[in-house]
């Protein structure tokens, strides 16, 4: 190929055509977990956290919740990947070898956020959310006591969580979408330098724990009874003041592992005995790759 202006924007727009067509294309998961919040500054606060809001009867004049405010922020982050071209295999006609590099470069920036997610969700026995405790913990202060959402064991990770209210157990913060770059223009410094194009994507963006209330953590071995108690303990958590939060369980997520154990559990009409299974679609099955 001849190195000329027209020629590489026609090679620009191929790789941003095949980096388009595999971010399109790349199956991602972690909306069904985390919100995404937008962010328009380096950092987002989240002080109302920990606040389920409740109507009460309208007597006399409006009642002006006074909100406990807690000290939990998130950083903008700022990610990016990188490849290069040789300027020799774009003169020999050698870069259509390069696509398949590019279009992995959109899997990845596509597929990037769910490595943030659940890496964060697999970490919440050693990482502290909003209320200054372990996001799973046996210890959440509520009210005058403490509250578990931690459901102990040593084996391998699972997660059950409610995902149906506005915000989901977690955040996906974003402040820069993934954007596809290019520096291949024949005056470009590394063009000249080193003679290679280099192409690649970039985007600001943080994750963080929302409401530890909705979503409960176990090591234990996962079978219906570990996965019934996981449940109980969710519909049991209150507010504050005594008023019960109506958590409702709607995703297990476990890692590829543990895959047959969550079907067994969530899609087998009958259990080991023959007897009706009563969890038959009681909640989703997400099996996360990012956990194994």
């Amino acid at each position: 190929m001849l190195i000329n202006a027209t020629n590489i924007s026609a090679l620009n727009v191929g790789f941003k055509a095949n980096f388009k067509e595999a971010f399109d294309g790349a199956v991602s998961m972690f909306a069904k977990v985390a919100t995404e919040v937008p962010s328009s500054t380096a950092e987002n606060r989240y002080a109302w956290l920990g606040q389920f809001p409740k109507l009460r009867e309208w007597l006399g004049d409006r009642m002006i919740n006074n909100l406990k405010e807690f000290d939990y922020s998130l950083k903008n982050k700022t990610f990016e990947s990188t490849v290069s071209v040789p300027k020799s295999d774009v003169e020999d006609d050698q870069y259509a070898v390069y696509s398949p590099l590019i279009a992995e470069l959109g899997r990845a920036a596509k597929t990037h956020p769910d490595e943030l997610v659940f890496a964060l969700l697999l970490a919440g026995w050693t990482t502290r959310c909003y209320d200054g405790q372990y996001f799973f913990d046996t210890n959440h202060p509520v009210g005058g006591g403490v509250v578990s959402n931690n459901g102990g064991g040593a084996g391998t990770p699972w997660f059950l969580l409610d995902t149906s209210r506005a915000l989901k157990p977690l955040i996906f913060q974003k402040r820069l979408d993934y954007a596809f770059q290019a520096m291949d223009r024949a005056d470009d410094e590394q063009v000249f330098a080193r003679r290679e194009f280099r192409y690649g994507v970039e985007a600001r963006a943080n994750v963080g724990f929302a409401f530890w209330q909705m979503a409960y953590g176990s090591k234990q071995v996962l079978d219906s009874n570990a996965y019934a108690a996981a449940k109980a303990a969710m519909g049991a958590y209150k507010s504050d003041d005594g008023r019960p939060l109506g958590i409702r369980p709607t995703v297990l997520v476990v890692p590829p592992s543990l895959e047959m154990a969550a079907k067994t559990i969530l899609k087998a009409q009958t259990g080991a005995n023959g007897a009706s299974n009563p969890w038959v679609g009681d909640a989703e099955v997400l099996v996360v790759p990012w956990l194994a």
